[in-house]
């Protein structure tokens, strides 16, 4: 396992630095394959990422473009994983619109889950009961140290077999489709990009302190992950050992 920690001096300078390294590890990934395969997480703040991703030029035709999580509205409510994604990177860098994976969020959340694993398994061309293996996973975390739509306690953060569930989050009393720790742990590499001052202590405890992925989810990437690179300002690493 290979962790790296890259500190920018602000949240628009750590998107630039995580666009970057997305485009890299995806030219990497391109290398002698007919396809690559990328699963990106939405919300706020990685928007600037996805715009810099979409005036990048890169050539995105051979890309598979998946959803780490979603949450269970129409897909183009304000509150969309698919839309807000649509808005800064898909339509602006013109990516194929057939390699975009989305979510069907207009079904009922566990037949949602149920044909994103359907999808899942067509793309990657899966066995029953195999796994599949990202070239690169775009995470966020949350000051609760969520991850994807895993949150703390969560039953499905133990679930090491299955690719995709619905999952019901309690304190925005929501439904949410979220890849499995299976498929995050299976990722090539893996990008956690988390600003902000309100998750300092989350990262200090991801990062810093004793494993229990049960209570902090997000140290299922940070611990177990083949390649992780985590994206992060000052004010979210300030409490992190030197």
């Amino acid at each position: 396992m290979s962790v790296h920690q890259y500190i920018q001096k602000d949240a628009a300078a750590a998107a630039e630095a995580c666009a970057r390294h997305i485009l890299s590890q995806l030219e990497a990934a391109a290398a002698g394959k007919d396809q690559v395969t990328m699963a990106v997480s939405g919300g706020n703040s990685p928007r600037p990422i996805f715009e810099a991703l979409a005036r990048s030029g890169f050539d995105w035709r051979m890309v598979h473009l998946f959803f780490a999580d979603e949450r269970c509205v129409p897909p183009m409510d304000a509150q969309s994983n698919f839309k807000m994604v649509m808005e800064a990177f898909v339509t602006p860098a013109r990516f194929p619109g057939v390699q975009v994976h989305r979510v069907e969020t207009e079904l009922e959340p566990h037949r949602a889950a149920q044909q994103y694993v359907r999808t899942l398994q067509h793309v990657f061309s899966l066995e029953p009961g195999e796994t599949l293996h990202f070239d690169l996973i775009h995470l966020g975390m949350g000051p609760d140290a969520h991850t994807a739509s895993l949150f703390p306690g969560d039953p499905l953060i133990e679930n090491r077999d299955g690719l995709a569930a619905a999952t019901y989050v309690e304190k925005f009393q929501q439904w949410r489709v979220t890849l499995l720790p299976a498929v995050l742990l299976g990722a090539r590499h893996t990008v956690v990009f988390a600003p902000g001052a309100d998750k300092a202590e989350a990262m200090r405890t991801v990062l810093d302190g004793e494993f229990d992925a049960l209570k902090y989810p997000a140290q299922i990437p940070a611990h177990l992950g083949r390649g992780v690179a985590w994206f992060m300002d000052a004010a979210s690493a300030r409490l992190l050992e030197e």
